[in-house]
């Protein structure tokens, strides 16, 4: 069971009620949230917020492989996974990104959680361009695909 999706951060907010409400009804014992939010210094530069850009698409397509993914390399069958990601621009201090992941046993729900954030930060092609104090703004390295 899986619920992937981009919020489009000019309409509305990453809202973890409703990872509440999707996990809470596939009836497992342990639930884990991770939450992503935007933090106000990287590299000694003083941030003030983030574009993220990204091709919805593909993005869904990669969470997709990253939840199948999951069932080989953990060995995870029975779960239930929440990802929402942003799209747009975001403060500092609000949610970029909420994962949930809803397993049997606790262990389960913490070792998918972890995965899930890794493989997304390494797979999906989601760009970060952060703004800073001083007006100036770049883009960040992320994930390079093939088209």
């Amino acid at each position: 069971m899986l619920h992937a999706k981009i919020i489009d951060a000019s309409k509305e907010k990453i809202d973890i009620l409703k990872a509440e409400k999707f996990l809470s009804s596939s009836n497992f014992g342990a639930i884990i949230y991770f939450v992503g939010a935007v933090r106000d210094l990287n590299e000694n530069k003083k941030v003030t917020g983030i574009t993220y850009d990204s091709r919805d698409t593909m993005v869904i397509k990669s969470f997709e492989e990253i939840y199948k993914e999951s069932e080989t390399k953990l060995k995870i069958k029975d779960k239930a996974v929440f990802i929402e990601h942003v799209k747009g621009y975001v403060d500092v201090k609000e949610k970029s990104i909420i994962i949930g992941a809803a397993c049997k046993h606790r262990d389960e729900a913490y070792n998918l959680s972890r995965f899930i954030i890794e493989e997304v930060k390494k797979k999906s092609p989601i760009w970060k361009k952060e703004h800073y104090a001083n007006e100036e703004s770049e883009w960040l390295k992320g994930v390079s695909i093939q088209l």
